[in-house]
């Protein structure tokens, strides 16, 4: 195994907890966790907190996914 092999298996675990903690912050219907402290309404209100989660939530969707594909068929060893 490589150097970038390594490399890449680590950002995705490290991409794996962000999407966790994404994913938990969410308020689909209530506030989720992001309620605790108020935390929601550090940005500029409810919609621009959960806008800037979502795009954020699939941007790194986005990055695991496609080093899944790349480390998946082998592309780096």
């Amino acid at each position: 195994m490589g150097l970038a092999y390594k490399a890449l298996v680590v950002v995705q675990a490290l991409l794996g907890i962000m999407m966790v903690v994404l994913i938990l912050l969410h308020a689909p219907k209530g506030e989720g966790m992001g309620g605790i402290g108020n935390t929601a309404m550090l940005f500029s209100g409810k919609r621009g907190a959960e806008a800037g989660i979502d795009r954020t939530t699939w941007i790194i969707i986005g990055l695991f996914l496609v080093i899944c594909v790349v480390l998946g068929f082998g592309f780096v060893r």
